[in-house]
């Protein structure tokens, strides 16, 4: 009896010491791929973006509209699509954000009030896509949800060419992120949500 339990105990502590360490294995891959997510992340706008079919703008902030818009008056797609607006934003409302003239909202704005997330915003884009029949779109968000943003996008679309442009906040801080506790947390988060999407996969979140 002295012998088997003996046995038990050295098996549950051989266990446990291989539990721990493919703890810290996944643990230290995490932190490895989490310094390499935020190394990656673009720190400036492109000095020049080819011209696409359309441009999309996931919702999220007021520079990422204003940016896609100025894309937009440059003529860098044929039409825009801003994905993910809250049902109670009307487009008399977003037309008081947009810089310059609103003769190109008028024409060539598309609001989508569908999309709540980021799955949501792929799936919206890729109906407006089928729908425009477009082969090529301009995806302007935050620069720490361009990787999360272009992966779900892809997925949504396949065979559609997806060209990144960043938008920066003043509010993040890429640069000695370690230092700002608020910028920490929101690439944190996001990389959090960008391993999952890659191991998980999606589904559409939009209804029939």
């Amino acid at each position: 009896m002295a012998a088997s339990g003996t046995l038990r105990q050295r098996t549950g502590w051989r266990l446990t010491r291989i539990a721990v360490s493919l703890l810290a294995l996944a643990f230290a891959a995490y932190i490895g791929g989490f310094f390499l997510f935020t190394a990656e992340l673009e720190r400036t706008p492109p000095v020049e973006i080819a011209k696409a079919d359309g441009i999309v703008a996931l919702t999220g902030g007021p520079d990422r509209i204003t940016a896609a818009y100025r894309l937009l008056e440059q003529g860098k797609g044929q039409r825009l699509l801003i994905t993910g607006v809250h049902p109670d934003v009307d487009s008399k409302s977003l037309k008081e954000i947009m810089p310059g003239s609103a003769a190109k909202f008028d024409c060539c704005v598309d609001v989508g009030h569908m999309a709540e997330n980021t799955i949501g915003n792929a799936d919206e884009t890729a109906e407006w896509v089928h729908r425009e029949n477009y082969r090529s779109v301009i995806l302007v968000t935050s620069t720490y949800h361009l990787p999360r943003a272009k992966l779900e996008l892809a997925r949504a679309m396949p065979g559609v060419e997806i060209r990144p442009y960043p938008v920066f906040q003043d509010t993040l801080h890429l640069d000695g992120w370690w230092a700002y506790p608020g910028t920490t947390r929101l690439l944190i988060s996001e990389y959090t949500k960008y391993l999952l999407t890659l191991t998980y996969g999606r589904q559409s979140s939009l209804p029939a």
